[in-house]
């Protein structure tokens, strides 16, 4: 593939700006390269361009060419007590290697038990021996990638009667534990608040700040079971107005933050996408004590402003341009 011709962009050993991205579908690819969108960077699930080569991974090249990477894992199974799979692994290190995100990330979940895997990302006990556990595995993966990732909190349902403190205490310890980041997910804060009956301002307030470098916002939808309501982290639906509150808290806890709009199902036109994230970038600047406009706007690598309406590229090659609580506790035998 030939790259249109762009100011390219040294992502490699560079911190993600604290600026507004979207997640990128391959729906949107050539997209994304044609009009090249007014968002401060862009991130893919890892798994997706796994392999030595082929459109996908020639894509990315030319697009991460123009915009910040990250990488966002969902295979590693990080929480299984299966061995930890060292040929996934692998090929993450040469996507990293290959791309050179400012960011990698996976989820504080389980997929697989038993060499059989789940199309899920599942919750785990919050028990000190699954802390010691997935610790271990997350300073493996470091060492193997010879950097710190960013580890996702996740949407549940369920709880285990063995857990012996909140995911919120787990989290925030096994960040010091394992010597890693947290990919804050403010959505699945208030979709897991609203449906276990936790106060989801309690959640922000119980991570240090100091660990946060990332997060996603993203819609969600609502069902009954058994009489019992239920929010599931859909990834089908712009943000809800509650989550946008909750975002803003979040804001006023962790500073400016570089936070992505995830869109997964029923994917909208890449305006839609866009549009989400000018408004993020809005709180963003304000978070900041920086003045904005109604379309937002965003920064380059150094944390200059930059202006979303604008098209030329700067020189580092970016664009210029839980309040309610379900009848009865869940809750799920270890």
């Amino acid at each position: 593939m030939v790259c249109p011709e762009s100011t390219m962009v040294s992502s490699a050993c560079q911190a993600m700006p604290a600026c507004a991205g979207i997640g990128l579908r391959a729906r949107h690819h050539a997209e994304v390269l044609r009009e090249q969108p007014a968002v401060g960077w862009l991130e893919v699930h890892s798994e997706n361009y796994f392999g030595a080569g082929g459109a996908p991974q020639d894509f990315l090249d030319c697009i991460g060419a123009r915009y910040p990477l990250s990488l966002h894992g969902v295979g590693l199974s990080l929480g299984s007590t299966d061995a930890l799979d060292l040929d996934h692994l692998a090929e993450l290190g040469r996507a990293v290697r290959r791309f050179r995100p400012r960011l990698v990330s996976e989820h504080l979940a389980w997929s697989s038990a038993g060499g059989r895997f789940a199309n899920d990302l599942l919750p785990l006990p919050y028990t000190d021996e699954a802390l010691e556990l997935i610790a271990a595995r997350i300073r493996a993966v470091q060492d193997s990638l010879g950097r710190r990732i960013l580890i996702e909190n996740v949407s549940s349902y369920v709880e285990f009667a063995a857990s012996c403190m909140s995911e919120w205490d787990f989290l925030a310890t096994l960040a010091a534990e394992a010597d890693c980041d947290i990919l804050l997910d403010v959505n699945n804060v208030y979709v897991s608040a609203h449906n276990h009956g936790f106060d989801a301002g309690a959640y922000l307030d119980a991570l240090p700040p100091s660990r946060v470098q990332e997060i996603h916002l993203a819609g969600h939808s609502r069902t009954h079971i058994d009489g019992v309501e239920l929010i599931v982290d859909t990834h089908a639906a712009p943000v809800s107005a509650a989550v946008w509150e909750l975002y803003a808290r979040a804001l006023r806890r962790f500073g400016p933050v570089a936070t992505l709009i995830e869109w997964d199902a029923e994917l909208p036109a890449l305006e839609v996408l866009v549009a989400e994230a000018h408004r993020a970038e809005a709180m963003l600047r304000s978070a900041d004590g920086l003045p904005h406009s109604a379309e937002g706007s965003l920064r380059s690598a150094d944390g200059s402003p930059r202006s979303a309406e604008a098209s030329p590229r700067s020189a580092e090659g970016l664009p210029r341009s839980a309040e309610t609580r379900p009848p009865s506790r869940i809750t799920h035998a270890a």
